[in-house]
């Protein structure tokens, strides 16, 4: 607002200097009339924001919950837990790459069916975004209304996700795969064993993986007005 007000006073100045009386009225009556179509109100402004954080949370919970929104996309995949990564290695050197292969997409079918239960989370979170929220969103870095949300839903994702991925690991029988690696991997000489917790994993990344792909929507949106969708988005990210 400061800026095109300044705008605004440098026009004038301008147009004293080079401009006959009439003139001069007809460039202040210009500038005014810009600086009135281009002024948001609160309210505007909350409207805007929150029908972008909608169109992100709502594009990204789709994507992600879609068979092969995680195993297929490179930004989200879900790869073996950190700690049996070793294992991993040795495993596929031995001829197992294969059951790997299955186990890697176990977790990520997992972290697809949480997701499903993303949306009334966020959908929550932004029904609650205050004119303070905004204005910090409005004025931050590119990635501020992502991290909006992470701030107000990570704890009820983790509550929500934790069961519901533990629920999808038994459905696609993750310890059906897990179980031969690890005894497999357990009986090798000098190996340090491991057993992470599949479930508290999974739903880290899985929530991890939304936030990427939120603030990738949210980019989109500050950057390329064909992804302002709507008369209010193109408003306030103009």
């Amino acid at each position: 607002m400061k800026a095109i007000r300044l705008y605004a006073v440098l026009f004038v100045l301008i147009g004293l200097a080079a401009c006959k009386a009439q003139d001069i009225n007809k460039a202040i009556n210009a500038v005014n009339n810009t600086v009135k179509s281009n002024t948001l109100t609160n309210s505007e402004i909350i409207q805007g924001l929150k029908e972008a954080l909608k169109v992100g949370t709502n594009n990204s919970v789709t994507s992600a919950s879609a068979v092969d929104g995680f195993f297929k996309n490179s930004l989200i995949k879900i790869p073996f837990p950190s700690e049996a990564q070793a294992m991993e290695t040795k495993l596929r050197s031995i001829g197992m790459g294969d059951q790997c292969d299955k186990f890697v997409e176990t977790l990520n079918r997992g972290a697809e069916e949480a997701s499903k239960s993303a949306a009334n989370i966020f959908l929550n979170a932004i029904t609650n975004l205050t004119i303070s929220d905004g204005m910090k969103i409005l004025k931050g870095a590119d990635n501020a209304a992502t991290q909006y949300l992470q701030d107000n839903t990570t704890a009820s994702l983790k509550t929500s996700f934790l069961p519901i991925v533990k629920s999808a690991l038994q459905k696609v029988e993750v310890t059906k795969y897990w179980n031969p690696l690890a005894t497999a991997y357990n009986k090798i000489p000098l190996v340090t064993k491991v057993n992470p917790d599949l479930d508290a994993y999974v739903t880290d990344k899985a929530i991890s993986g939304l936030f990427k792909l939120i603030a990738a929507e949210e980019y989109k949106i500050r950057k390329d007005p064909a992804a302002r969708i709507t008369d209010i988005l193109k408003k306030v990210f103009a």
